[in-house]
């Protein structure tokens, strides 16, 4: 008689693999037409694999707890009868306890005998929605999902791996081979700051971000900045103008928390310090109802307080916005993000000089100018927005006097 094998089916439209739960049927025993034989589990429900025709079941080519894509042999039946492929009802997605078999139709009856070593198969149903080259794919198994947990590690540490499942899924043992890949690397701990930053933009990058920037001509900033001593740095004029942007109007720095948009109860603004192995974001309270020349002296002590690693508990968390200065760096432009809890990071590039026409001489000038760039959640802000904000913001520094 031959063997007919029984395949994984196509479990829903965008499922690509299920693991095998429970073997409901041994070696040896007498199946029917359409009978459960096994479960498998799906990231969406529990659902049954039935039998594509009657005989003696020969073999399983599975293991409980493992995942296996769209389209694997499972096992295979030795048919009473010679049987041609037959056509299969679609399988049922509801859970186990109530739903109606799934048929796993075989695509062709194979006269070989059982002991032919189990291979992986292309799936049977085409165009799956997660494309092949997308590594990290949002589906993992219940298995895959365990394990992963137990090491402590997120989805987003998946995006190294190439899966070989069916549409590019991770398989379980496509992330055991990458762990012990990785324990033959030099490894490192990560700081308990730097896992805390990770966590931060891993949470931040679930919002739709964009960003928006515009120049922004630094001499009046610096011929004002003369006469205090200390000098402020850019920074604090950047940040003082966000302050009294956001005064004007703080609609742009509301979170959107489900149907409706939470509202700043103060201007209170972060900035931006590297520290070792990380950056912390002091904030200064009410920063549109100082002066620059009352932020100063406050602004210069949480400074030294973050690089020190020294901050006060009150003195960190609760800020609307941020401000960064990654012209430190000698960076132009960049894109920040913003902190999960917050709608906007302000960032300000390396100052330059460059030559700008001026109308009332009727040539080019020297000037030291910086790019603005405005990070902000799209959900909340649309670019219209967000450009009249840093319009506002370049208008103020540009008038220090007013700060």
């Amino acid at each position: 008689m031959p063997y007919v094998p029984i395949l994984m089916p196509q479990l829903g439209e965008s499922i690509a693999e299920a693991t095998v739960v429970r073997l409901l049927v041994a070696p040896g025993d007498k199946v029917e037409n359409h009978q459960e034989v096994l479960e498998v589990e799906t990231n969406k429900a529990t659902m049954t694999v039935v039998s594509p025709c009657a005989g003696r079941l020969a073999k399983w080519e599975v293991e409980v707890n493992e995942s296996y894509p769209v389209g694997a042999v499972l096992g295979h039946i030795e048919a009473e009868q010679p049987v041609s492929a037959p056509s299969a009802p679609a399988p049922s997605a509801a859970p186990a306890e109530t739903q109606a078999p799934a048929l796993a139709a075989p695509s062709s009856v194979s006269p070989l005998p059982p002991t032919i070593p189990p291979q992986k198969v292309e799936p049977r149903v085409k165009g799956l929605p997660v494309p092949a080259d997308r590594v990290g794919a949002t589906y993992m198994s219940p298995r895959l999902k365990a394990r992963i947990q137990e090491l402590g590690l997120q989805a987003a540490d998946l995006a190294g791996i190439a899966g070989s499942g069916a549409g590019g899924r991770v398989t379980i043992e496509d992330f055991e081979r990458y762990i012990a890949h990785l324990e033959q690397q030099k490894l490192t701990p990560a700081s308990p700051m730097r896992v805390a930053v990770a966590d931060a933009m891993r949470r931040s990058w679930t919002r739709p971000l964009a960003t928006v920037g515009l120049p922004v001509i630094l001499d009046p900033l610096l011929e004002h900045r003369k006469q205090f001593n200390p000098k402020p740095g850019p920074t604090l004029y950047a940040l003082r103008a966000l302050a009294l942007a956001l005064a004007e109007n703080s609609a742009p720095a509301g979170r959107l928390v489900g149907a409706r948009i939470v509202h700043p109860p103060a201007v209170d603004i972060g900035f931006a310090v590297e520290a070792e192995e990380g950056v912390l974001v002091p904030v200064i309270r009410s920063a549109d109802k100082k002066s620059l020349a009352e932020l100063a002296p406050e602004y210069d002590r949480l400074l030294r307080q973050a690089r020190a690693r020294n901050l006060p508990a009150n003195a960190t968390g609760g800020s609307i916005c941020t401000v960064t200065n990654y012209g430190t760096f000698g960076l132009i432009w960049a894109t920040p993000i913003p902190l999960p809890e917050q709608t906007l990071v302000l960032g300000l590039g390396a100052g330059r000089k460059v030559p700008r026409w001026d109308d009332a001489k009727g040539q080019f000038v020297p000037v030291m100018e910086a790019y603005l760039t405005l990070s902000f959640d799209h959900r909340v802000l649309d670019g219209g927005a967000a450009g009249r904000l840093l319009t506002r913001i370049a208008a103020l520094m540009n008038q220090p006097q007013s700060l």
